[in-house]
């Protein structure tokens, strides 16, 4: 998919398409606060809007072929620390060498012990993309372990609906 003002990009507009991509999306304290989305590999500012983020970002006007279609999987983060886990692998080619280098921290483990689950994650083929944002669908985000799926047009209707 394609995300603008990304670091990685060789491109004056920052544009680079990823296969998967994960962002922090912060509530505010003050209601009246937007939501801050933390992109660790964007050159916007690290705290940036979220508004101002989907709109520079993700682009959502931008109009893609259907093969490109955005869904995002929205996991609290808590949830997501328990569960989540990435040994690293796909970053390696087929002979077992590093695509890029690794990130210097260590690979996430599960608090289970699982060392890989990061296709189950990226696996939106079975997932439901919510048709209306209600509050026992949207509450799945604190305890389902994949979280919920929504679509780029709902993103930040969803937060606005859910904070």
């Amino acid at each position: 998919i394609p995300l603008w003002h990304q670091k990685a990009s060789q491109r004056a507009d920052g544009v680079i398409l990823w296969d998967y991509h994960v962002i922090c999306i912060q509530k505010r304290k003050d209601a009246n606060s937007s939501h801050m989305v933390l992109d660790l590999d964007s050159t916007l500012p690290l705290r940036s809007p979220l508004a101002s983020y989907v709109a520079e970002s993700i682009r959502p006007s931008f109009k893609l072929f259907s093969e490109f279609q955005r869904f995002f999987r929205i996991v609290h983060a808590p949830v997501f620390l328990q569960y989540f886990a990435s040994d690293r692998r796909h970053m390696k080619d087929s002979s077992g060498n590093w695509i890029s280098e690794p990130p210097s921290y260590q690979a996430i483990v599960a608090e289970d012990g699982t060392v890989h689950n990061l296709n189950e994650y990226l696996d939106f083929s079975s997932a439901v993309v919510l048709k209306n944002l209600e509050a026992a669908s949207v509450n799945a985000v604190f305890t389902k372990r994949f979280g919920v799926v929504v679509d780029e047009g709902q993103l930040e209707e969803f937060f606005s609906f859910i904070y």
